[in-house]
Protein backbone atom coordinates (compact mmCIF):
# COMPACT_ATOMS: atom_id res chain seq x y z
CA UNK A 1 0.00 0.00 0.00
CA UNK A 2 1.32 3.27 -0.87
CA UNK A 3 1.94 5.51 2.26
CA UNK A 4 2.89 8.54 0.49
CA UNK A 5 6.46 9.11 0.48
CA UNK A 6 8.05 11.69 -1.84
CA UNK A 7 8.51 11.28 -5.22
CA UNK A 8 12.05 11.02 -5.04
CA UNK A 9 12.18 8.42 -1.78
CA UNK A 10 9.87 6.27 -3.60
CA UNK A 11 11.93 6.61 -6.87
CA UNK A 12 15.20 5.14 -5.03
CA UNK A 13 13.31 2.29 -3.41
CA UNK A 14 12.00 1.09 -6.65
CA UNK A 15 15.71 0.96 -7.71
CA UNK A 16 16.62 -0.85 -4.51
CA UNK A 17 14.22 -3.15 -5.83
CA UNK A 18 15.60 -3.41 -9.06
CA UNK A 19 19.21 -4.18 -7.90
CA UNK A 20 17.70 -7.19 -5.74
CA UNK A 21 16.10 -8.36 -8.51
CA UNK A 22 18.56 -8.45 -10.99
CA UNK A 23 20.43 -10.65 -8.60
CA UNK A 24 17.73 -12.60 -8.17
CA UNK A 25 17.12 -13.01 -12.24
CA UNK A 26 21.11 -13.22 -13.50
CA UNK A 27 20.61 -9.58 -14.96
CA UNK A 28 23.54 -7.90 -15.78
CA UNK A 29 21.97 -4.48 -17.10
CA UNK A 30 18.42 -2.14 -16.53
CA UNK A 31 17.43 1.04 -17.02
CA UNK A 32 14.33 2.01 -15.51
CA UNK A 33 11.75 4.94 -16.71
CA UNK A 34 8.84 6.79 -15.33
CA UNK A 35 6.36 9.35 -16.26
CA UNK A 36 4.85 10.36 -12.80
CA UNK A 37 2.93 13.61 -11.86
CA UNK A 38 4.38 15.31 -14.98
CA UNK A 39 7.77 14.55 -13.99
CA UNK A 40 10.42 11.90 -15.41
CA UNK A 41 12.23 9.64 -13.60
CA UNK A 42 14.82 7.28 -14.92
CA UNK A 43 17.85 5.29 -13.36
CA UNK A 44 20.09 2.83 -14.65
CA UNK A 45 21.86 0.30 -13.20
CA UNK A 46 24.88 -2.53 -14.29
CA UNK A 47 26.96 -3.14 -17.55
CA UNK A 48 25.84 -3.26 -21.52
CA UNK A 49 27.97 -6.58 -22.09
CA UNK A 50 30.04 -8.28 -19.35
CA UNK A 51 32.16 -9.78 -21.51
CA UNK A 52 33.56 -5.96 -22.52
CA UNK A 53 31.46 -4.02 -19.58
CA UNK A 54 30.55 -0.63 -19.71
CA UNK A 55 28.22 0.93 -16.98
CA UNK A 56 24.80 1.40 -18.41
CA UNK A 57 23.96 5.25 -18.57
CA UNK A 58 20.49 6.67 -20.25
CA UNK A 59 21.57 6.99 -23.78
CA UNK A 60 22.33 3.35 -23.68
CA UNK A 61 20.50 0.89 -26.56
CA UNK A 62 18.84 -1.50 -25.79
CA UNK A 63 16.95 -3.87 -28.34
CA UNK A 64 12.67 -3.65 -27.56
CA UNK A 65 11.27 -5.88 -29.96
CA UNK A 66 8.33 -6.19 -30.16
CA UNK A 67 6.84 -2.98 -28.58
CA UNK A 68 7.80 -1.94 -31.85
CA UNK A 69 5.07 -3.86 -33.22
CA UNK A 70 3.22 -0.92 -31.73
CA UNK A 71 5.35 1.80 -33.74
CA UNK A 72 4.58 -0.43 -37.13
CA UNK A 73 0.91 0.08 -35.85
CA UNK A 74 1.19 3.79 -35.34
CA UNK A 75 2.71 4.15 -38.47
CA UNK A 76 -0.14 2.47 -40.14
CA UNK A 77 -2.25 4.74 -38.62
CA UNK A 78 -1.01 7.94 -40.17
CA UNK A 79 -1.30 6.02 -43.60
CA UNK A 80 -4.98 5.80 -42.74
CA UNK A 81 -5.43 9.22 -41.64
CA UNK A 82 -3.62 10.20 -45.25
CA UNK A 83 -5.78 7.92 -46.99
CA UNK A 84 -3.25 5.76 -48.27
CA UNK A 85 -4.41 2.56 -46.45
CA UNK A 86 -7.80 1.21 -45.01
CA UNK A 87 -7.38 -1.21 -42.02
CA UNK A 88 -10.31 -3.21 -43.74
CA UNK A 89 -9.32 -3.43 -47.23
CA UNK A 90 -8.17 -6.82 -48.36
CA UNK A 91 -4.21 -7.00 -47.99
CA UNK A 92 -4.25 -7.49 -51.92
CA UNK A 93 -5.10 -4.06 -52.74
CA UNK A 94 -1.99 -3.13 -51.75
CA UNK A 95 0.26 -6.15 -52.31
CA UNK A 96 -1.61 -8.05 -55.60
CA UNK A 97 0.98 -11.01 -55.68
CA UNK A 98 0.14 -12.24 -51.81
CA UNK A 99 0.53 -15.54 -51.65
CA UNK A 100 -0.58 -17.48 -48.57
CA UNK A 101 -0.85 -21.59 -48.18
CA UNK A 102 -4.53 -20.60 -47.61
CA UNK A 103 -6.12 -19.15 -50.68
CA UNK A 104 -9.43 -17.93 -48.75
CA UNK A 105 -7.30 -16.03 -46.51
CA UNK A 106 -4.88 -14.34 -49.44
CA UNK A 107 -8.12 -12.88 -50.58
CA UNK A 108 -9.43 -11.95 -47.48
CA UNK A 109 -6.71 -11.08 -45.08
CA UNK A 110 -6.97 -7.41 -43.82
CA UNK A 111 -4.54 -4.85 -41.86
CA UNK A 112 -7.06 -5.49 -38.72
CA UNK A 113 -6.30 -9.25 -38.83
CA UNK A 114 -2.40 -7.76 -38.61
CA UNK A 115 -2.25 -5.72 -36.29
CA UNK A 116 -4.64 -7.99 -33.82
CA UNK A 117 -2.82 -11.28 -34.47
CA UNK A 118 -5.54 -13.32 -35.92
CA UNK A 119 -4.06 -14.07 -39.24
CA UNK A 120 -4.90 -17.76 -38.25
CA UNK A 121 -1.35 -19.25 -40.25
CA UNK A 122 2.24 -19.91 -38.20
CA UNK A 123 3.53 -16.79 -36.71
CA UNK A 124 6.88 -17.19 -35.75
CA UNK A 125 8.55 -17.37 -38.91
CA UNK A 126 12.01 -15.46 -38.40
CA UNK A 127 13.52 -16.16 -41.92
CA UNK A 128 16.83 -14.09 -42.36
CA UNK A 129 16.75 -12.77 -45.97
CA UNK A 130 19.27 -10.47 -46.35
CA UNK A 131 20.15 -6.78 -45.17
CA UNK A 132 19.02 -5.60 -49.02
CA UNK A 133 15.84 -3.04 -49.33
CA UNK A 134 14.24 -6.13 -50.42
CA UNK A 135 14.63 -8.17 -47.24
CA UNK A 136 10.54 -7.93 -46.34
CA UNK A 137 9.45 -8.40 -50.13
CA UNK A 138 11.97 -11.51 -50.15
CA UNK A 139 10.05 -12.92 -46.92
CA UNK A 140 6.56 -12.05 -47.33
CA UNK A 141 7.18 -14.41 -50.71
CA UNK A 142 8.82 -16.82 -48.42
CA UNK A 143 5.17 -16.72 -46.12
CA UNK A 144 3.50 -18.77 -49.09
CA UNK A 145 4.45 -21.67 -47.60
CA UNK A 146 3.29 -21.12 -43.70
CA UNK A 147 0.67 -23.86 -42.33
CA UNK A 148 -2.11 -21.99 -41.90
CA UNK A 149 -2.95 -23.04 -38.22
CA UNK A 150 -6.82 -22.04 -37.53
CA UNK A 151 -9.31 -20.15 -40.07
CA UNK A 152 -8.63 -16.40 -40.36
CA UNK A 153 -9.88 -14.37 -37.55
CA UNK A 154 -11.14 -17.41 -35.64
CA UNK A 155 -8.59 -17.52 -32.65
CA UNK A 156 -6.23 -15.31 -31.10
CA UNK A 157 -2.14 -16.17 -31.36
CA UNK A 158 0.29 -14.16 -31.21
CA UNK A 159 2.14 -13.61 -34.83
CA UNK A 160 5.29 -12.00 -35.47
CA UNK A 161 5.01 -12.77 -39.45
CA UNK A 162 1.76 -10.65 -39.83
CA UNK A 163 3.48 -7.57 -38.88
CA UNK A 164 6.24 -8.65 -41.26
CA UNK A 165 3.66 -8.85 -43.66
CA UNK A 166 2.42 -4.91 -42.51
CA UNK A 167 5.86 -3.82 -42.84
CA UNK A 168 5.75 -4.46 -46.45
CA UNK A 169 2.64 -2.68 -46.88
CA UNK A 170 4.03 0.33 -45.75
CA UNK A 171 6.41 -0.16 -47.98
CA UNK A 172 4.15 -0.64 -50.81
CA UNK A 173 2.44 2.73 -50.26
CA UNK A 174 4.98 5.01 -48.83
CA UNK A 175 7.04 3.79 -51.84
CA UNK A 176 10.16 3.31 -49.34
CA UNK A 177 11.97 1.35 -47.17
CA UNK A 178 10.15 0.37 -44.19
CA UNK A 179 12.88 1.93 -41.43
CA UNK A 180 12.92 4.96 -43.92
CA UNK A 181 9.14 5.18 -44.07
CA UNK A 182 8.90 4.68 -39.42
CA UNK A 183 11.90 7.32 -39.53
CA UNK A 184 9.70 10.14 -41.05
CA UNK A 185 6.53 9.30 -39.82
CA UNK A 186 7.23 8.30 -36.17
CA UNK A 187 10.59 8.41 -34.70
CA UNK A 188 11.15 11.90 -36.19
CA UNK A 189 8.44 13.54 -35.30
CA UNK A 190 8.45 12.62 -31.83
CA UNK A 191 12.11 13.45 -31.13
CA UNK A 192 13.37 9.77 -30.81
CA UNK A 193 16.89 10.85 -31.86
CA UNK A 194 18.43 7.91 -30.80
CA UNK A 195 16.27 4.82 -32.00
CA UNK A 196 16.67 3.32 -34.70
CA UNK A 197 16.98 -0.38 -36.59
CA UNK A 198 20.45 -1.45 -38.09
CA UNK A 199 23.29 -2.29 -36.53
CA UNK A 200 25.59 0.19 -38.41
CA UNK A 201 23.82 2.73 -36.73
CA UNK A 202 23.79 1.13 -33.28
CA UNK A 203 27.51 0.62 -33.16
CA UNK A 204 28.30 4.07 -32.88
CA UNK A 205 26.64 4.43 -29.83
CA UNK A 206 26.45 2.90 -26.04
CA UNK A 207 24.96 -0.56 -26.69
CA UNK A 208 23.92 -3.36 -24.77
CA UNK A 209 24.41 -6.91 -25.64
CA UNK A 210 22.01 -10.19 -25.08
CA UNK A 211 22.92 -12.19 -22.26
CA UNK A 212 21.52 -15.45 -21.08
CA UNK A 213 21.79 -17.68 -17.73
CA UNK A 214 23.27 -21.09 -17.78
CA UNK A 215 21.74 -22.97 -15.12
CA UNK A 216 23.66 -26.03 -15.50
CA UNK A 217 26.58 -23.74 -14.99
CA UNK A 218 25.77 -21.20 -12.68
CA UNK A 219 27.11 -18.25 -15.38
CA UNK A 220 26.08 -15.55 -17.15
CA UNK A 221 27.10 -15.74 -20.52
CA UNK A 222 26.81 -13.09 -23.82
CA UNK A 223 24.38 -14.13 -26.66
CA UNK A 224 25.08 -13.93 -30.68
CA UNK A 225 24.61 -13.14 -33.06
CA UNK A 226 23.54 -9.15 -31.53
CA UNK A 227 20.99 -8.23 -34.69
CA UNK A 228 17.72 -9.46 -35.91
CA UNK A 229 17.21 -9.67 -39.23
CA UNK A 230 16.31 -7.04 -41.76
CA UNK A 231 12.69 -8.83 -42.29
CA UNK A 232 11.66 -8.80 -39.15
CA UNK A 233 12.31 -4.76 -38.76
CA UNK A 234 8.72 -4.35 -38.42
CA UNK A 235 7.85 -6.84 -36.09
CA UNK A 236 10.86 -6.26 -33.43
CA UNK A 237 13.45 -4.41 -35.00
CA UNK A 238 13.69 -1.08 -32.94
CA UNK A 239 16.96 -0.20 -30.90
CA UNK A 240 15.90 2.89 -28.04
CA UNK A 241 16.92 4.02 -24.90
CA UNK A 242 14.81 4.39 -21.87
CA UNK A 243 14.57 8.33 -22.57
CA UNK A 244 13.20 7.60 -26.12
CA UNK A 245 11.13 4.95 -24.46
CA UNK A 246 9.33 8.12 -22.15
CA UNK A 247 9.09 10.23 -25.16
CA UNK A 248 6.86 7.78 -27.11
CA UNK A 249 4.60 6.67 -23.97
CA UNK A 250 3.92 10.69 -23.57
CA UNK A 251 2.87 10.86 -27.10
CA UNK A 252 0.70 7.88 -26.60
CA UNK A 253 -0.79 9.19 -23.29
CA UNK A 254 -1.77 12.38 -24.79
CA UNK A 255 -3.89 12.93 -28.29
CA UNK A 256 -1.94 12.75 -31.21
CA UNK A 257 0.28 15.15 -30.86
CA UNK A 258 4.03 15.31 -30.50
CA UNK A 259 5.71 17.42 -27.96
CA UNK A 260 6.70 20.32 -30.54
CA UNK A 261 3.32 20.61 -31.33
CA UNK A 262 3.04 18.80 -34.23
CA UNK A 263 0.25 16.84 -35.11
CA UNK A 264 0.58 13.22 -35.83
CA UNK A 265 -2.69 11.59 -35.29
CA UNK A 266 -6.40 12.13 -34.46
CA UNK A 267 -7.63 12.05 -31.24
CA UNK A 268 -10.27 9.35 -32.65
CA UNK A 269 -6.96 7.83 -34.40
CA UNK A 270 -5.36 7.16 -30.77
CA UNK A 271 -8.30 5.82 -28.72
CA UNK A 272 -9.04 3.47 -31.53
CA UNK A 273 -5.68 1.52 -30.75
CA UNK A 274 -6.68 1.63 -26.90
CA UNK A 275 -10.04 0.20 -28.13
CA UNK A 276 -10.63 -3.60 -27.59
CA UNK A 277 -11.21 -5.43 -31.15
CA UNK A 278 -10.88 -9.37 -30.45
CA UNK A 279 -10.11 -11.00 -27.18
CA UNK A 280 -6.41 -12.18 -26.41
CA UNK A 281 -5.11 -14.75 -24.45
CA UNK A 282 -6.12 -15.33 -20.52
CA UNK A 283 -8.03 -12.12 -19.46
CA UNK A 284 -6.24 -9.70 -21.68
CA UNK A 285 -8.09 -8.21 -24.64
CA UNK A 286 -6.24 -6.83 -27.92
CA UNK A 287 -6.49 -3.28 -29.43
CA UNK A 288 -4.48 -2.83 -32.64
CA UNK A 289 -1.49 -3.36 -31.48
CA UNK A 290 -2.16 -2.48 -27.36
CA UNK A 291 -2.63 -5.25 -25.37
CA UNK A 292 -5.38 -4.51 -22.99
CA UNK A 293 -5.96 -5.38 -19.26
CA UNK A 294 -7.82 -4.31 -15.81
CA UNK A 295 -5.93 -4.15 -13.16
CA UNK A 296 -8.36 -3.64 -10.16
CA UNK A 297 -10.31 -2.03 -12.35
CA UNK A 298 -8.06 -0.07 -13.92
CA UNK A 299 -7.12 0.05 -17.43
CA UNK A 300 -3.72 -0.83 -18.16
CA UNK A 301 -2.31 -0.54 -21.97
CA UNK A 302 0.95 -2.15 -22.43
CA UNK A 303 3.33 -4.22 -25.55
CA UNK A 304 6.76 -5.59 -24.36
CA UNK A 305 9.45 -7.24 -26.20
CA UNK A 306 12.01 -10.25 -26.49
CA UNK A 307 14.77 -10.42 -28.81
CA UNK A 308 18.04 -12.88 -28.67
CA UNK A 309 18.84 -11.92 -24.85
CA UNK A 310 17.26 -8.48 -24.83
CA UNK A 311 13.78 -7.72 -23.08
CA UNK A 312 11.57 -4.68 -22.94
CA UNK A 313 8.82 -4.10 -20.70
CA UNK A 314 6.62 -1.05 -21.37
CA UNK A 315 2.72 -0.10 -20.43
CA UNK A 316 0.82 2.82 -19.56
CA UNK A 317 -2.17 3.59 -17.49
CA UNK A 318 -4.13 6.58 -19.29
CA UNK A 319 -6.36 7.43 -16.71
CA UNK A 320 -3.60 7.88 -14.33
CA UNK A 321 -1.35 9.80 -16.96
CA UNK A 322 1.48 7.41 -15.84
CA UNK A 323 4.11 5.34 -17.87
CA UNK A 324 6.66 2.68 -17.35
CA UNK A 325 9.34 1.34 -19.16
CA UNK A 326 12.22 -1.35 -18.57
CA UNK A 327 14.97 -2.60 -20.30
CA UNK A 328 17.02 -5.51 -19.56
CA UNK A 329 20.02 -7.19 -21.50
CA UNK A 330 18.80 -10.75 -20.33
CA UNK A 331 16.59 -13.57 -21.34
CA UNK A 332 15.41 -13.80 -17.70
CA UNK A 333 14.75 -9.99 -17.70
CA UNK A 334 11.29 -11.18 -18.61
CA UNK A 335 10.96 -12.00 -14.61
CA UNK A 336 12.43 -8.90 -13.53
CA UNK A 337 9.81 -6.69 -15.46
CA UNK A 338 6.75 -8.79 -13.78
CA UNK A 339 8.24 -8.28 -10.54
CA UNK A 340 9.03 -4.52 -10.93
CA UNK A 341 5.53 -4.05 -13.10
CA UNK A 342 3.99 -5.49 -9.83
CA UNK A 343 5.89 -3.24 -7.68
CA UNK A 344 5.35 -0.18 -9.58
CA UNK A 345 1.57 -0.75 -9.65
CA UNK A 346 1.09 -1.68 -5.75
CA UNK A 347 3.56 1.77 -5.19
CA UNK A 348 2.86 3.95 -7.67
CA UNK A 349 -1.20 3.51 -8.49
CA UNK A 350 -2.05 1.51 -5.57
CA UNK A 351 -3.23 -1.03 -7.95
CA UNK A 352 -2.75 -4.75 -7.10
CA UNK A 353 -4.01 -8.30 -7.53
CA UNK A 354 -5.07 -10.98 -4.99
CA UNK A 355 -2.31 -14.07 -5.41
CA UNK A 356 -4.52 -16.85 -7.71
CA UNK A 357 -5.97 -18.95 -5.43
CA UNK A 358 -4.97 -23.01 -6.22
CA UNK A 359 -7.38 -25.53 -6.86
CA UNK A 360 -7.96 -29.14 -5.52
CA UNK A 361 -7.93 -31.17 -8.68
CA UNK A 362 -8.25 -34.68 -8.13
CA UNK A 363 -5.81 -36.91 -10.27
CA UNK A 364 -8.79 -38.75 -11.99
CA UNK A 365 -9.20 -34.92 -13.38
CA UNK A 366 -5.94 -34.16 -14.18
CA UNK A 367 -5.74 -37.29 -16.52
CA UNK A 368 -7.87 -35.13 -18.91
CA UNK A 369 -5.22 -32.86 -19.55
CA UNK A 370 -2.18 -34.99 -20.14
CA UNK A 371 -0.40 -35.45 -23.42
CA UNK A 372 2.19 -33.41 -25.84
CA UNK A 373 0.59 -30.11 -27.54
CA UNK A 374 2.46 -29.05 -30.63
CA UNK A 375 3.41 -25.09 -31.96
CA UNK A 376 6.20 -24.11 -34.56
CA UNK A 377 8.33 -23.40 -32.26
CA UNK A 378 7.98 -25.75 -29.20
CA UNK A 379 6.04 -28.25 -27.93
CA UNK A 380 4.65 -28.87 -24.37
CA UNK A 381 4.11 -31.63 -22.83
CA UNK A 382 1.89 -32.77 -19.82
CA UNK A 383 2.36 -35.63 -17.38
CA UNK A 384 1.32 -36.24 -14.13
CA UNK A 385 3.67 -36.36 -10.84
CA UNK A 386 3.24 -36.59 -7.36
CA UNK A 387 -0.35 -35.29 -7.74
CA UNK A 388 -0.19 -32.55 -9.97
CA UNK A 389 0.01 -31.92 -13.37
CA UNK A 390 4.05 -30.87 -14.73
CA UNK A 391 4.65 -29.13 -17.70
CA UNK A 392 7.83 -29.97 -19.81
CA UNK A 393 8.78 -27.78 -22.39
CA UNK A 394 10.85 -28.97 -25.31
CA UNK A 395 12.10 -26.25 -27.72
CA UNK A 396 12.39 -26.65 -30.99
CA UNK A 397 15.13 -23.94 -32.31
CA UNK A 398 13.60 -21.56 -35.66
CA UNK A 399 15.33 -18.25 -33.56
CA UNK A 400 16.94 -15.98 -34.04
CA UNK A 401 16.81 -17.59 -37.98
CA UNK A 402 14.43 -20.47 -39.12
CA UNK A 403 17.50 -22.74 -38.58
CA UNK A 404 18.85 -21.62 -35.32
CA UNK A 405 19.16 -24.64 -33.70
CA UNK A 406 16.78 -25.35 -29.95
CA UNK A 407 18.02 -22.86 -26.93
CA UNK A 408 18.41 -25.38 -23.50
CA UNK A 409 14.97 -26.48 -22.07
CA UNK A 410 13.91 -24.97 -19.08
CA UNK A 411 13.56 -27.13 -15.79
CA UNK A 412 10.00 -28.92 -15.68
CA UNK A 413 8.00 -26.88 -13.54
CA UNK A 414 4.34 -27.91 -11.57
CA UNK A 415 1.52 -26.72 -12.82
CA UNK A 416 -2.06 -25.70 -10.26
CA UNK A 417 -5.30 -24.78 -11.33
CA UNK A 418 -6.41 -21.31 -10.61
CA UNK A 419 -9.67 -21.48 -12.53
CA UNK A 420 -11.23 -23.89 -14.88
CA UNK A 421 -8.92 -25.02 -17.83
CA UNK A 422 -6.64 -22.51 -16.35
CA UNK A 423 -3.10 -23.20 -14.85
CA UNK A 424 -0.16 -21.50 -13.22
CA UNK A 425 3.30 -22.80 -12.97
CA UNK A 426 5.14 -22.98 -9.84
CA UNK A 427 8.80 -23.12 -10.03
CA UNK A 428 11.62 -21.21 -11.41
CA UNK A 429 12.08 -19.79 -14.29
CA UNK A 430 8.53 -20.18 -15.27
CA UNK A 431 6.94 -19.14 -12.01
CA UNK A 432 4.06 -17.08 -12.62
CA UNK A 433 3.91 -18.27 -16.29
CA UNK A 434 -0.02 -19.07 -16.94
CA UNK A 435 -2.09 -21.12 -19.57
CA UNK A 436 -5.22 -21.64 -20.63
CA UNK A 437 -6.76 -24.51 -22.54
CA UNK A 438 -9.31 -24.08 -25.13
CA UNK A 439 -12.37 -26.65 -26.01
CA UNK A 440 -14.31 -27.17 -29.09
CA UNK A 441 -18.29 -27.25 -28.74
CA UNK A 442 -18.00 -30.56 -27.53
CA UNK A 443 -15.88 -29.76 -24.68
CA UNK A 444 -13.11 -31.70 -26.05
CA UNK A 445 -9.71 -29.77 -25.75
CA UNK A 446 -8.02 -28.61 -28.58
CA UNK A 447 -5.43 -26.50 -27.58
CA UNK A 448 -3.11 -25.03 -25.00
CA UNK A 449 -2.44 -21.52 -25.36
CA UNK A 450 0.40 -19.63 -23.97
CA UNK A 451 0.73 -16.42 -25.91
CA UNK A 452 0.94 -19.15 -28.71
CA UNK A 453 -1.85 -22.07 -29.66
CA UNK A 454 -0.31 -25.54 -29.21
CA UNK A 455 -2.38 -27.86 -30.75
CA UNK A 456 -3.15 -31.21 -28.90
CA UNK A 457 -2.23 -34.30 -30.52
Amino acid sequence: MNTNPSPDTLFQQLAEFVQAEMVRWHVPGVAVGLWYEGQEYTAVFGVTNIEHPLRVDENTLFQIGSTTKTITTTAVLRLVEQGKLDLDAPVRRYLPDLRLSDEDTAVHVTLRHLLTHTGGWVGDYFDDTGLGDDALARYVANMADLPQVVPLGTAWSYNNAGFSLAGRVIEAVTGQPYETAVQSLILDPLGMEQSCFFAHDAITHRVAAGHTYDDENDAVKVLRPWALARSAHSAGGITSTVRDQLRYARFHLGDGTAADGTHLLSPESMRLMQTPQVRANLDRQMGLSWFLADVAGTRVVSHGGATHGQLSAFWFVPSRDFAFTCLTNANRGRKLHEAVTDWVLEHYLELSEPEPVHLAVPESRLAEYVGRYEAYMSDLELTISDGRLLLHSIPKGGFPDKDSPPEPAPPPTRLAFYQPDRVIALDPPLVGDKLEFLRDADGRILWLRTSRLHKRL
